[in-house]
């Protein structure tokens, strides 16, 4: 695998993103493929990166967040960054269920809207 080299147009197929993501990604230095001319190429490292990206976006972190902590790899390495991911996923989880409280309370209150609406028609027929 160290030996795979994925090409721009492969790399958007590969992970379903625009070239706009890809070259916005690269941009913002959270990718940096091999270039060859005008031509850029993404190994097994920038494949990775990809994927760590991606889920990140998933579970709701920045770019930022993610831009720092794939940087406390390159210069602490694996615990640092892992510790720091442990905070990061603990006060996303925190917002998530606060988010999924408060989106159960708006469910309950449509539904108990509807069931009025609902008894309402059903009086006047």
């Amino acid at each position: 695998m160290a030996d795979v080299r994925l090409s721009f147009k492969e790399m958007c197929a590969k992970f379903d993103v625009t070239p706009r993501t890809l070259r916005y990604y690269e941009y913002i230095e959270l990718l940096s493929p091999e270039k060859e001319g005008r031509a850029r190429f993404y190994g097994p490292r920038e494949v990775a990166r990809l994927t760590l990206i991606l889920r990140g976006r998933r579970f709701g972190f920045s770019l930022e967040e993610i831009r720092q902590w794939l940087l406390i790899y390159q210069q602490k390495g694996t615990k640092p960054q892992l510790e720091h991911w442990l905070m990061l996923a603990d006060r996303q989880l925190a917002d998530l269920e606060r988010q999924q409280a408060e989106l159960a309370t708006t469910i309950a209150d449509l539904r108990a809207l509807r069931a009025t609406a609902v008894a309402e028609i059903a009086r006047e027929s």
